[in-house]
């Protein structure tokens, strides 16, 4: 199936696996990219020489085309993107708006800039900025999230931009395929339905709680950074709705302090870090620094296991998914369900 997606990345099929940090290394990035659809290496939970590294492990495992998701407001942004260049990475994604000096230098060197946005207004920027494509996340995709539903979303960025639009948010079948190219969109990218593949590296105990979520299961929250977060309702998550502001400021120094070890990274930068994720919101300190720190809360579920001590983004669609296949057998089975609902559909006369 040829679209603007596919012609742009040189991918099979018009699927993306989106950057979930802790969560798309280069075993399910290179799983999804083998498959046919385009990976997406997470890099803001790695270290620079993590990232490079990344890259290359990804480069030894799939001759196809892969990406690399960066955030655009971190400190050092600009070295990130010289590794993508020096290591002839395909794409690069970004979870906020770059400025338009990366995109020059990205796009100067070749590579496709496929920024996420939430908002109409955010991808006529980026457009404007010489953006190759946009993913729109609708308010039903996982972690940081927006309250505009994709159905609604979708059409209004489609009809703003003329460049290749990536539906996000609520897609797990070929039947949401065919939905989104009917709203004009050359692709839809899947988070938690790639993150519940044998080829994820999330714990199974984790990948079982997922499973047997339902849809009223998955809820948004802005007690963990002050920012709308769509995951998993559980006992940590109620905690931090119930707790008062000298329990998530312990809860957070906490946090910090674990990122710091695991990082490097100074309290200064954290903090930097952390008032960069702002977005103009009148957050305490507690959701400062877990703005920042926020990677540690997911790495103790996706990496550590510990459900009871992390969160769990999730999107909507993890109420509806109850098996863990293959990235190749998941592709091969949503572009079947893809070509079935296409054949399926009424000819009119």
């Amino acid at each position: 199936m040829s679209t603007p997606l596919t012609e742009l990345v040189g991918v099979r099929h018009p699927m993306v696996q989106t950057g979930m940090g802790w969560v798309a290394g280069p075993r399910l990035v290179s799983a999804a990219a083998n498959a046919g659809a385009l990976g997406i290496l997470a890099s803001a939970t790695m270290t620079v020489d993590q990232l490079r590294s990344a890259v290359r492990e990804v480069r030894s495992r799939t001759n196809a085309p892969f990406g690399v998701n960066l955030r655009a407001d971190a400190g050092d942004a600009r070295e990130r993107v010289g590794i993508i260049i020096d290591e002839g990475v395909k794409v690069a994604s970004f979870a906020l708006a770059p400025s338009r000096d990366l995109i020059a230098r990205l796009k100067d060197a070749g590579v496709v800039v496929i920024p996420s946005i939430g908002a109409r207004r955010h991808a006529e920027k980026v457009a404007a900025w010489g953006a190759d494509a946009v993913i729109v996340q609708g308010s039903e995709g996982g972690g940081h999230t927006g309250d505009v539903a994709t159905t609604v979303l979708l059409p209004q960025v489609v009809d703003a931009v003329d460049i290749p639009v990536i539906a996000a948010g609520g897609f797990h079948d070929g039947r949401g395929l065919v939905a989104a190219l009917a709203y004009g969109a050359a692709g839809i990218a899947m988070g938690t339905r790639f993150l519940l593949t044998s080829d994820s590296t999330v714990p199974d105990a984790v990948k079982a709680t997922y499973l047997a979520a339902a849809v009223q299961d998955v809820t948004v929250t802005t007690k963990v950074d002050g920012l709308p977060h769509r995951m998993l309702r559980t006992e940590l998550v109620d905690a931090l709705a119930r707790s008062g502001r000298a329990a998530a400021l312990l809860r957070a120094v906490r946090h910090a302090a674990a990122f710091r070890h695991e990082t490097g990274m100074s309290w200064a930068r954290m903090v930097r870090d952390g008032l960069a994720m702002k977005h103009g919101k009148d957050l305490t300190w507690s959701q400062v620094l877990l703005a920042a720190t926020t990677p540690m809360l997911l790495k103790a579920s996706m990496v550590d296991g510990r459900t009871d001590l992390g969160v769990m983004a999730a999107g909507q669609v993890a109420g509806l998914i109850d098996d863990l296949p293959s990235c190749a057998d998941l592709v091969d089975r949503v572009m079947a369900e893809a070509q079935a609902t296409l054949r399926g559909l009424p000819v009119g006369t």
